[in-house]
This record gives structure tokens, sequence and C-alpha cells, in this order.
């Protein structure tokens, strides 16, 4: 699916430019046309035509370059084409016009221009704090009051005392920003290594954890970033914790934040993309099937927006996630034939992004076409997706690693794999056991597959009526039910004692919802 692309940190950042950031970058450098830049564009034509990183192909386009100067031209080349991409973005980005306006007050505090200095740190003052830009007003008031204190800058009695109190301010301020966004950080990275809370001792460490380190009364916060950071953490707590009504409780006050504040989409584009992913994970896991869709409408006309096309970084998220929740709705609808039609374009996007784009992602999306496939009938290609997973690194989603092992299992079992089918119920089990991943369902799951390997689809019937009564008990209790959240296994069953395909024993349950 995607190409081992060079680690090369210079060939990464060229292949990432646009045309027009290409051709401004030329621009820029000609304006100095010295003989050193203009070996500099010789080196990144060489490095822009190749498609891969190939070291000796370049020397060889780069006649007179001895093998010791061309790590020295690498680093100059690197550096201006930072220095011309931060001229060129200056203007969309609100951190790099707040540090560019506070580099010209540091140039006129050293020109001995006090005056003009505090003007320019007043006027940057106020256009942080309408972005809530703490960090930086620190920055800030830290050279006002170098000013006020080493010059007599005649800025009144007050100043010293105002200053004081908005750095004392500042200060709470970020001490608040750093533990919720700690908390937050902390809480994604558990998820990210263990996927859900497995058994009772996960959850209970999980709930420890989150009480320990919020140590801050929740009703008094109200600057935007403690309140984005405090959503973010109850939206992990909960989604770990499998308490999907609080999921979606907080990842909609993430997003509303937004709503709330919309200039703060432009700023923290990042953040808003990643909270529409939740809220639309959070309508997925609670079937609100007319939200989900609501909320899809709406995260797709974003994916059009400004904000939304300003970076790759933003591109690449905005894909990634429309990605998974356009899966999803396929999965909820039981259209797994329609989604098998997006995969061709799914592998495009990742082959595109596949510089950028983290391997968890990857995993994630992997894990989901294997399913369309799978609710599809296609289970060799069900199997193949699956194999990526399974022969991938364990340093990662414990969860998925699990539930790929399983699925893949139930693959062969429906494509009558005899031979293999009981060494891979033994395998799965005990990597599942020993991963501590198996709940009530996933045991009655392999007593089924155990006690009916050998069994013709006429004498199945039985076992599956049993599996069946034995599971859908289960459905509503979330301590037991974990695997519902990766694997529809009551339709699949169903799809088995009614003789229906599974996609539409899925479409019959999502038009009765619909229907309430």
């Amino acid at each position: 699916m995607m190409s081992n692309r060079s680690t090369d940190i210079l060939f990464q950042l060229i292949k990432s430019l646009e045309k027009a950031e290409k051709r401004h970058f030329k621009l820029y450098i000609k304006r100095s046309s010295s003989r050193e830049d203009l070996k500099i564009i010789q080196l990144f034509d060489a490095i822009d035509k190749g498609k891969d990183y190939d070291e000796k192909m370049i020397l060889k386009k780069l006649p007179g370059i001895e093998k010791p100067q061309f790590a020295n031209l690498k680093a100059h080349l690197y550096k201006e084409l930072l220095a011309s991409l931060r001229l060129l973005k200056s203007a969309e980005s609100i951190d790099l016009q707040l540090h560019e306006q506070l580099d010209y007050a540091r140039i006129l505090y050293n020109k001995g221009l006090y005056l003009q200095s505090l003007k320019i740190l007043e006027r940057v003052k106020d256009l942080a704090k309408s972005y809530h830009q703490e960090s930086f007003l620190i920055q800030v008031i830290s050279l006002e009051k170098k000013i006020e204190t080493l010059h007599i800058t005649r800025s009144g009695e007050g100043a010293a005392d105002r200053l004081t109190s908005e750095a004392n301010a500042v200060n709470h301020q970020r001490n608040e920003i750093t533990a919720l966004s700690n908390l937050a950080l902390q809480l994604y990275q558990w998820y990210v290594k263990h996927g859900h809370a497995r058994n009772e001792k996960d959850e209970n460490g999980v709930r420890q954890f989150f009480k320990q380190n919020l140590q801050l009364d929740t009703k008094r916060i109200n600057g935007f970033y403690q309140l984005l950071y405090l959503y973010q953490s109850y939206c992990w707590y909960a989604f770990i914790r499998q308490d999907f009504l609080m999921y979606f409780r907080y990842s909609k006050k993430w997003v509303d934040l937004f709503k709330n504040d919309p200039m703060m989409i432009t700023v923290e584009t990042g953040h808003y993309i990643k909270g529409m992913h939740n809220l639309l994970t959070a309508n997925f896991d609670l079937r609100n099937f007319k939200q989900f869709d609501k909320y899809l409408a709406r995260f797709e006309r974003f994916t059009f927006s400004k904000p939304a096309n300003r970076h790759d970084n933003f591109r690449m998220q905005a894909f990634v996630y429309l990605t998974s929740a356009r899966i999803n709705q396929h999965l909820m609808k039981g259209t797994f034939g329609e989604g098998i039609k997006m995969i061709p374009d799914i592998e495009k996007g990742l082959e595109e992004f596949s510089m950028y784009i983290d391997r968890h992602r990857v995993l994630v999306i992997q894990y989901k076409t294997a399913l369309l496939y799978f609710g599809n009938g296609d289970f060799e290609d069900s199997i193949d997706q699956l194999q990526k997973i399974i022969n991938g690194p364990m340093d990662m989603r414990i969860d998925l690693q699990c539930y790929a092992r399983l699925l893949h299992l139930m693959a062969h079992f429906e494509l009558g794999n005899d031979a293999i089918i009981e060494s891979l119920i033994k395998s799965v089990f005990r990597f599942m056991s020993r991963m501590e991943n198996l709940t009530v369902v996933e045991e009655e799951m392999f007593r089924f597959l155990r006690n009916n390997v050998y069994e013709s689809a006429a004498k199945l019937k039985p076992g599956l009526h049993n599996l069946l009564q034995n599971i859908k008990q289960f459905e509503k209790n979330r301590y037991e039910t974990r695997v519902f959240s990766y694997l529809d296994i009551i339709s699949w069953v169903e799809s088995k004692v009614y003789d229906k395909p599974m996609s539409e024993v899925v479409f019959e349950k999502y038009l009765k919802s619909r229907h309430r």
C-alpha cells in the first residue's frame, strides 16, 4: 500500500513542497545570487527531480562538489528552505505573526528606541490575548519588564504594578494549561498503547490516575486552552473506559468550544479536526445515526475550507479522519460493498501522505478496511489486510492486534480452511489470554469455534443458536462487550442463524433505528 520513502530530512522537506512554495524559494534565493546560493539551487533541483534519495546520483549532477562539502551544502539548503517558508507562510500563522512583531520590538529596543518598542509590544499583547496565546504573552511581558527596569520610559507610576499583575495572571494560566495538557497527553498515550480498558484492573488504574492528576477546581476553569485540554482529558478518560455517553458529551464540548470562538479554528486547526473526529466516533459508538450523518456532512464541508487546506499536515489529518468516518458510516449501515469501492482512493491517499502519516492511523484504517471486506463476504481480501497488522510491529494498540487475529480466525472459518483452523484457535486464544484481552463474549466465540471446526453448514445451526443466545445477553454490559466496539459479532452470528448476508442484517438494524 505504501512505498518506503527515504528518511533523509532534506529530501522529505523538498518533497513536501507545493509548486508555489518551490517557486517562492527560487525567487527568494536568487535575490542574493551568490555563488554558494546557485549551488544550492542545483542541489535543490537534483533532489526535487529524484523519486528517492540517491546521494551518488546527486553528486554526479553537482560537478566540483566533493563529498566533505556536500553535508555543509545540504545544511545550507535546509536552512534557506525554512527561511523561505517562514517568509511565505508568516501571514497564515498567528504564531509567526506574533514572533515577527516581537522580533521588530527587540530590534527597536536594541536600537535604543524604547518607546517605539513598547508601542509594538502593547499591540502584540492585545493580539496575543485575543487568540489566547498565553505562552507568547510571557515573552512580551518579559521584554516590557526588562525595558521598564533598565530605562526611564515615563510609562507612568502604575507600570510596575500592572506588569506584575499581568505576569502573575499569565503564569497562573500557564500552570493550569500545563497540568491539563499533561493529563490529556498521558491519557491519550495510554489509549494508543493499550486501546480500551481490558479489565477492572485497567479501569481502576485509569480512574485512579485521572483523579490524582486532576487537582484543579474544574468549575473555575474558563480559559480557551484550559477548557480544551480539560475536555480532551475527559474524552480520553471516557473513551478508554468505554463510557460512550460521557465520551460524546465531552467531545461535543470540545467542538462547541471552537463554535463559540470561531477564529480559533484557524489557530488550532489540528485540535478542531481531532475534536470533530472524536465527536463522529462517539456518535458511531452510540449508533446515533442521524447525529453521525449530520456531523459527517459538517466535517466534509470543513475539509474544503481554507483552514483545512492551509498545510499538508491539516490535509493529511482531514483525509485520515474523514476516511475513518466514511468507513464507519458503511459499517453502521451494512453497505460494505459501497465502502469497498472507496479502498483504491484510500490507498492512493495513504501513498500521497506516506511521509507524514503515523503508523497508528494506518493500522486503524487497515483494520477498518478488513472489516468492510469481511462484512461483504470477501474473506480472502480481509485476510490480506489483516496480515499487514498481524505481521507488523507489536508496539502499539494491543487491542487491534488481538481483534485482527480474531477476525483473521473468523475469515478462515468462513472459508472452511479446516487444515489451519485448529492451530489458529489455539494460537489466537493464547495470544488474547496473554494480553489479558478475553471477555465472556470472546470465550463463548472460542468455545463455539472449537466445538464446530469440522461441522457442515447444516449441522452448525444449533451451535450458532446457542452462541447467539449466550452473547446477546451481554450486548448492553460495557464490562463484557469491548469486543462489540471492534467486531459486530452479533450481526455475524445472526446472518448465519437467519441465512442472510451480514450486510442485510446490519442494514435492517440501521433502518429500524432510524424509525425510532
